[in-house]
């Protein structure tokens, strides 16, 4: 049995310089705001998963209310996700990613957040897939004032 997922993430940047996308610290002259470290990439995969096993979203297990995900490690928040659906049956089979950014650019980061991810997730790289694209000077990603990622997550399951 199989189940496909679908997430999304967008954050605006702002002031510093702890740009982290796909578990990868970035050099960069801003980061992205956001309750918890705001890694859009690890954030778009936790929700592909979520969905997927049919266990809500990332807001409902780690709301932007709680002291206690201020500033959190995105690569937590996906491992624990991985672990929910793991707990109900389900493990990652592929998945395939695109991170939206007009900058910085990402493509020779692309190796290193794939290999970055299937650790997070126990999986073999070559079940990861990450492509960079830009905005093409249109609309919030183009002018660089935020970047976007999706993910679509094919799950199996490990029931006997």
């Amino acid at each position: 049995m199989f189940r496909i997922g679908f997430g999304q993430d967008l954050h605006r940047f702002a002031e510093g310089s702890s740009l982290r996308l796909g578990g990868v610290s970035i050099p960069f002259e801003r980061k992205l705001l956001g309750h918890s470290d705001a890694d859009v990439l690890l954030h778009a995969i936790a929700d592909a998963l979520l969905g997927a096993a049919g266990l809500g979203d990332i807001g409902e297990l780690f709301p932007d209310t709680s002291e206690e995900n201020r500033g959190r490690d995105s690569a937590e928040i996906l491992m624990i996700c991985n672990e929910a659906i793991e707990n109900e049956g389900w493990k990652v089979s592929n998945l395939d990613c695109v991170v939206s950014a007009e900058r910085p650019k990402l493509g020779a980061l692309k190796k290193a957040m794939r290999d970055r991810i299937a650790g997070i997730l126990g999986v073999e790289p070559s079940r990861v897939n990450v492509k960079a694209k830009t905005g093409e000077g249109v609309g919030p990603i183009g002018r660089s004032e935020a970047i976007e990622a999706t993910a679509v997550v094919l799950l199996e399951s490990i029931k006997e």
